[in-house]
């Protein structure tokens, strides 16, 4: 009798440690996701041109994007990995090729979309920049664009213009739907690309993602 009495508070005793224990590993996520976040925003060479984002789950981290920069993708991943609760980090960053005629389309679209007056406001130093005017809440954002589901956007720029032979993609996010198909039509109006893909993602419109 004493013996079932034992096993039966062993039992009573290991369950109030797992319930414990969930609110500090939910704790735990929330800030290994934030320091993820932080790093990538404060790589010194993560551009306009470029575009990260990434998903957490129980020590893995994967990352996604492209990156124009020579180093970006070396340096992301670096970055990561020194983020207290991270054990592994899967790449699936894509460096982008090197060509002249991409870069020139870089910069026209850049221009065409920043300089437009009514989207001009997204532009450094014109008072919204994704990471910075719009509050993180304590969870993983997971509403990436269509070619990286399920992923967090995380950049300081709320356009990012990607290039890749003559195609021009936007990604990023933006505040209303207003906004989405005007940079679309913009940077269509780029003369020399191969197409426009406009997978710009509508904030309003989406939710944190609990992870």
């Amino acid at each position: 009798m004493q013996r079932h009495v034992r096993v039966g508070a062993a039992w009573v005793g290991l369950a109030f440690v797992l319930a414990g224990a969930q609110p500090l590993l939910a704790a735990d996520q929330k800030s290994s996701v934030r320091e993820i976040r932080n790093e990538l925003l404060q790589l010194p060479y993560y551009s306009v041109f470029d575009f990260l984002a990434f998903s957490y789950d129980k020590g893995t981290v994967t990352l996604g994007g492209l990156a124009y920069h020579p180093g970006l993708k070396r340096d992301a991943v670096r970055a990561v990995k020194r983020v207290a609760g991270v054990d592994q980090v899967i790449d699936k960053i894509e460096e982008l090729p090197v060509s002249q005629n991409d870069d020139e389309l870089r910069w026209k679209t850049y221009y065409a979309i920043y300089r437009d007056p009514f989207l001009s406001r997204y532009a450094p130093g014109g008072g919204i920049l994704w990471g910075h005017r719009h509050p993180f809440g304590p969870g993983f954002l997971g509403y990436g664009p269509a070619m990286f589901p399920g992923m967090e956007p995380a950049g300081d720029y709320p356009i990012h213009i990607i290039v890749k032979n003559g195609r021009i993609t936007l990604l990023g996010v933006v505040d209303n739907e207003g906004d989405k198909p005007l940079a679309g039509m913009k940077a269509r109006e780029v003369p020399g690309s191969f197409g426009v893909d406009n997978q710009l993602v509508v904030e309003k419109d989406q939710g944190p993602t609990k992870r």
